[in-house]
């Protein structure tokens, strides 16, 4: 049997220890593939986090950022445009910029698809994309002042809403005479004429209420409607609102006297109905003419309103001035003269001829058509008969 052969050692090297080599083994855990697919997903996540959280962060500074807007500037979003349309809208007006993806990324992150609305919007200078998504889901749209003089009968007020631009559709039906309220309104675009006239007789109704609880208690008028229809004798009469109690008082003590109103507005009402004017100055043919509504010729209250009177002349009806006047009369001036007795009265009437036949200057007047129907015809009259010594013969 072979024996290895033993090389001799050196003194020193016999003194220093012996290295033994250990081989190395790699953990079969490590080296498992399982192990090194969840290490690249794990990375593979990270990095995704962090492009999104930049994206997030980039997307919320762009979303919250100024817009691109120079100027106040309207733009009406149909109801028939979807998320895109609408998106390519305000990028055509300059609301947005070219990104409309951060528009709709907003729309979508704020879960406001569905609630974006349509209709007209006013979008201010600068506005961000944050401004623009939430003034659509708040549905703050253009709102347009539409103005109802008072005295207008119901068929001129739909006359005028019909002439509305912004309004839409038809008027099915005119209103009953005294149950619009004249006031200011705002509507958004193509709002429905027929909501136009709900809103104002539900005004109309309020009003009516809260003037009728708060009534003088000895008025000589036994329901609302009564009082509507003095309220618009009373509006037809006068445009002065320092003289609506008074002229109230007019009416309200010949009611309580019993004597005939003699209101030539009401005598224009029976001859013209809702067109409300008859176009010259009531002729005494047309004042002995009878209507229902000829209050020369009735007793009392006519059997309707001849307009729609406003919130001061429901009040003024409902708690008139405390005179005993029993007559007034245009004084020429845009206004009217008031007496408690009959030759009190002929005396303002004759002071209003004697300015009416004064010689006019070159100066633009007023023409006698547009004075107040209680002006008498410049020309002498005949002596009155006792049933017509009213408010403005």
């Amino acid at each position: 049997m072979d024996q290895k052969r033993i090389t001799p050692k050196s003194p020193r090297a016999a003194l220093e220890p012996e290295h033994v080599s250990v081989p190395t083994r790699r953990s079969k855990r490590v080296r498992n593939p399982l192990v090194i697919v969840g290490n690249a997903i794990f990375t593979l996540l990270i990095l995704v986090v962090i492009a999104l959280g930049a994206a997030f962060a980039f997307g919320k500074h762009r979303f919250e950022a100024p817009g691109p807007l120079e100027e106040d500037r309207i733009v009406n979003i149909s109801p028939r445009l979807g998320i895109l349309e609408i998106a390519e809208l305000l990028q055509q007006k300059g609301v947005i910029d070219e990104h409309k993806l951060i528009f709709l990324g907003g729309v979508f992150a704020l879960k406001a698809r569905t609630e974006l609305k349509s209709g007209e919007y006013l979008f201010p200078k600068r506005a961000s994309v944050r401004d623009v998504v939430e003034t659509m889901v708040e549905g703050k749209v253009v709102q347009h002042l539409v103005t109802i003089p008072e005295g207008l009968t119901s068929e001129q007020i739909v006359a005028r809403l019909l002439e509305t631009e912004i309004l839409s559709g038809t008027v099915k039906d005119i209103p009953r005479e005294g149950t619009l309220l004249p006031e200011s309104y705002r509507f958004s675009r193509d709002t429905p004429r027929d909501q136009v006239i709900q809103r104002m007789q539900q005004a109309h109704r309020r009003v009516l209420q809260e003037v009728w609880e708060r009534r003088t208690p000895d008025l000589p008028v036994r329901t609302p409607e009564q009082l509507v229809i003095l309220a618009s004798i009373i509006e037809k009469e006068t445009s002065k609102p320092e003289e609506r109690t008074r002229v109230a008082a007019v009416f309200v003590n010949r009611l309580k006297q019993r004597r005939r109103l003699e209101s030539d507005p009401t005598i224009i009402y029976g001859l013209v109905g809702g067109k409300g004017s008859l176009g010259h100055p009531i002729t005494r043919s047309e004042k002995d003419r009878p209507t229902p509504y000829n209050t020369y010729l009735i007793d009392g209250l006519p059997p309707g309103p001849i307009a729609n009177p406003g919130r001061a002349s429901l009040e003024a009806a409902a708690n008139p001035a405390r005179t005993r006047e029993l007559f007034f009369v245009a004084d020429g001036a845009g206004g009217h003269a008031f007496a408690e007795t009959f030759d009190q009265h002929q005396k303002n009437v004759a002071r209003l001829r004697v300015i009416e036949q004064e010689p006019r200057d070159t100066s633009p007047a007023e023409p006698q058509a547009q004075l107040p129907a209680s002006a008498p015809a410049p020309q002498p009259a005949p002596a009155p008969r006792p049933r017509r010594a009213n408010g403005k013969k």
